[in-house]
């Protein structure tokens, strides 16, 4: 008959057997060996296989029923656990949560959340996803639509939300936004989100500004991602309050989170904020004087910008030397005291020349404005296409770039971006990339789509990850046009796997009626990749069947 006794009742078998002395069988033995065994041996028996891992100590007897005395002793090893445990201490319950005001999602959202959640725990496939949509990546844009309807999360769906943002950082703004003070409430909770409580302030409902007694208790007492949401509060209402509230602590803070609060002046930064800006120059934290600097760069009227204009026209002029017009450059000779109080750092990164490191400091701290007016008002695009002596063109842009970048400067952006069906200038992709995040939203997707229309898609990944979703019509036509032009050339096709997934993410969902043509399978060409026009056709059929559960995803948003 097959062994039936409980756990119990073999661990009480045990014990008898252990301190029966008047017949010690080489069995008996074995087991009163085994249960001095700690738990970690048994697991690793268990695991690697009696076989392998008899359960007893070195040198011991093996017991010829291995398995059953393994099981034997984990059920003795039970008892024994739960004999010593000691009652818990109880404490006092946590205070419940702060109120979320929100709406409710409508049900058929909260299905469609549980849903993306528990696929994004389910085991990942190999690679090629075949033609069913990727839940996982339809998680970001879900938490945008649902927190631009102002939606709270429901309860239940708080602890697989919080687990995702946890595993991806991405998710976390948008995630800790839809979790709200029930979500930071239960992060307080479980160390393991406590991610959650020192993070960014988005994950935080504004904090009442109206009572300035709470707001300086809050301001003195609140977790740091409360001071930061408290900070942005009253800057967003009355920046002079802001200023005023950050300099009654700002002596004692920690550089870390001076550093931080400064960061939240890019917001709403204006001249009010010069004189602090000005004494943070002095600050003792390297990284606090640089980013002041960089905010009072961005301020053209401050007195950083003109003693940073004073110097970078000392060093850039026009050559009047030659017949035709032409840039000057004279790179500096020294780093002094008061440059370097400015923010121009004096040491350049390994591999980079001194005088050209501090010439791109100094020109992309000027305000692009000086240039006009020291070239005989010729327009940003005259100067760009100006000829620059001795080799200095290609520092001399990339400086006017990040200038035109940090002061948000439209005219100069599109002077660097030029013509987009123009062959590459001297910009790099990722600078392209910053300067059309400059321009106005139907402006850059024009552009994109003219660029990809001239050079195809190989070089527009990083352009169009700046463009706004869903992309406009000519945008997203330029896109599926480049893959449809692709693949009908034979193109390898898993080159194109990630404007793919971008696509799918990105494509106005009203286009998939329109691409349900490219789904169907082509013969395969002379000299394509082998297995080349299933790939294409899988593709496109995930790229539709994404776009219309996008669709639905939308709807049920608005229902």
């Amino acid at each position: 008959m097959p062994r039936t006794t409980s756990p119990t009742a073999t661990a009480t078998t045990n014990i008898t057997d252990a301190t029966d002395t008047t017949a010690p069988t080489a069995t008996a033995a074995a087991r009163v060996s085994v249960d001095s065994l700690p738990w970690e041996e048994l697991v690793t028996s268990a695991l690697l296989g009696t076989d392998r891992r008899p359960p007893t100590p070195r040198g011991g007897p093996v017991p010829a029923d291995a398995p059953t005395v393994l099981l034997d002793a984990a059920a003795l090893h039970t008892v024994r656990q739960r004999a010593g445990l000691l009652p818990a201490v109880p404490a006092a319950r946590p205070e419940p949560a702060a109120p979320d005001p929100r709406p409710a999602l409508p049900e058929a959202a909260r299905r469609r959340l549980a849903h993306l959640l528990a696929d994004r725990a389910a085991p990942s496939g190999s690679g090629r996803r075949g033609a069913a949509p990727d839940l996982t990546e339809l998680i970001p844009q879900w938490l945008a639509t649902a927190n631009r309807k102002g939606f709270r999360a429901p309860a239940a769906l708080l602890p697989p939300l919080l687990d995702a943002a946890r595993a991806r950082t991405d998710l976390r703004p948008q995630a800790l936004a839809f979790a709200g003070p029930r979500g930071l409430w239960l992060a307080g909770l479980n160390p393991d989100w406590k991610f959650a409580l020192r993070g960014t302030a988005s994950g935080t409902l504004h904090p009442d500004i109206t009572d300035p007694e709470a707001v300086s208790r809050l301001w003195e007492e609140g977790l740091f991602a409360e001071r930061v949401a408290l900070l942005d509060a009253v800057r967003a209402q009355d920046p002079p309050a802001a200023l005023a509230l950050l300099a009654t602590t700002w002596p004692a803070e920690r550089a870390e989170d001076r550093l931080m609060f400064l960061d939240s002046l890019r917001s709403g930064l204006g001249g009010d904020d010069e004189p602090f800006l000005e004494r943070a120059l002095s600050d003792r934290s390297r990284n606090v004087r640089a980013t002041a600097a960089e905010l009072l760069s961005a301020l053209p009227e401050s007195a950083l910008a003109g003693r940073m204009a004073a110097r970078a026209t000392s060093c850039v002029n026009p050559d009047r030397t030659g017949a035709t017009a032409s840039i000057a450059v004279e790179a500096p000779h020294e780093c002094d005291a008061a440059m370097q109080r400015d923010g121009v750092a004096a040491v350049p990164p390994t591999g980079r020349g001194e005088r050209s490191w501090w010439l791109s400091q100094l020109v992309e701290a000027a305000p692009l404005g000086i240039w006009e007016e020291r070239f005989g008002g010729r327009p940003a695009e005259e100067i760009v296409a100006l000829p620059v002596a001795d080799g200095w063109a290609d520092e001399l842009h990339a400086a006017w770039c990040r200038a035109a970048v940090r002061q948000r400067n439209p005219q100069w952006a599109r002077a660097l971006l030029g013509r987009p069906s123009a062959p590459p200038g001297t910009a790099s992709i990722a600078e392209r990339s910053k300067l059309l995040a400059i321009l106005e939203q139907a402006e850059r997707a024009s552009w994109v789509a003219e660029f990809i229309a001239a050079h195809g898609l190989s070089e527009a990944f990083q352009l169009l990850g700046v463009c706004t979703v869903p992309w406009a019509g000519p945008l997203g036509r330029a896109v599926v046009d480049a893959l449809d032009i692709a693949r009908d050339g034979g193109s390898y096709p898993w080159s194109f796997s990630g404007v793919m997934g971008l696509a799918e993410r990105c494509l106005d969902p009203a286009e998939a009626d329109r691409l349900e043509v490219l789904t169907a399978a082509q013969d395969e060409q002379e000299g394509a990749s082998p297995g080349a026009g299933g790939y294409w056709s899988e593709a496109f059929q995930r790229l539709v069947s994404t776009l219309r559960l996008r669709a639905a995803m939308e709807a049920e948003l608005m229902s």
